[in-house]
């Protein structure tokens, strides 16, 4: 689904919207940031998508974060993946406006962070480090029959595959995939959980 930024004033929260079973074991949840169009996988698996308009100025970092802080508090995550900021990209200063407040929230919240690079994402799902936007959903319908429906620029994919790519990690994988496209992930720095984890036991 999408979900606008533009909330009024005491509305209900966009999550009420969205319809799923609970999630269970590792609760792991996706974030492809940006200050335009964020992809969010919660750890149901359910996956958003959060349009803000440019005319709107800086006060689309504060719909990002608050949408995510009503996810933090109301799914609590285990443990949150996000897509690392890409290296020499012109638009990286301002995805990196939205990275800070989300950061802030997850280290409130006490949820450890592991960045993903793009290439390392798309080598584990597609075998490829270049792999376009619809190679990734291709990748995404052959490995679970999962699609993405209002996602032009395959951002909630790209959220579906960093929680994939998290539950892979930490031993609770979605699928098979070659042992290959596995071992991408192990170029990332994973955080302990297990604190997390026992925090609620």
């Amino acid at each position: 689904m999408t979900l606008s930024g533009l909330i009024p004033a005491g509305a209900p929260s966009p999550l009420a919207d969205i319809a799923a079973a609970p999630a269970t074991g590792l609760r792991v949840l996706g974030l492809d940031l940006s200050l335009t169009s964020t992809g969010v996988c919660l750890p149901d698996g359910s996956t958003a998508r959060i349009k803000t308009r440019q005319r709107d100025g800086d006060r689309r970092i504060v719909q990002v974060r608050d949408f995510v802080r009503a996810a933090i508090a109301g799914e609590r995550p285990h443990v949150a993946v996000i897509e690392d900021l890409p290296k020499h990209a012109m638009a990286a200063g301002l995805t990196a406006k939205v990275h800070g407040p989300v950061v802030c929230e997850l280290l409130d919240a006490g949820v450890p962070y592991a960045y993903v690079v793009p290439a390392t994402l798309k080598s584990y799902a597609c075998d490829h480090g270049s792999a376009d936007k619809s190679r990734m959903a291709a990748a995404a319908y052959l490995a679970a029959g999962v699609e993405f429906a209002s996602d032009p620029g395959g951002d909630q994919c790209d959220a579906w595959w960093l929680r994939a790519a998290g539950l892979d990690h930490y031993g609770e994988p979605l699928f098979d995939l070659p042992q290959a496209q596995r071992d991408r992930l192990s170029k990332v720095a994973w955080p302990e959980v297990g604190a997390a984890r026992g925090a609620e036991r």
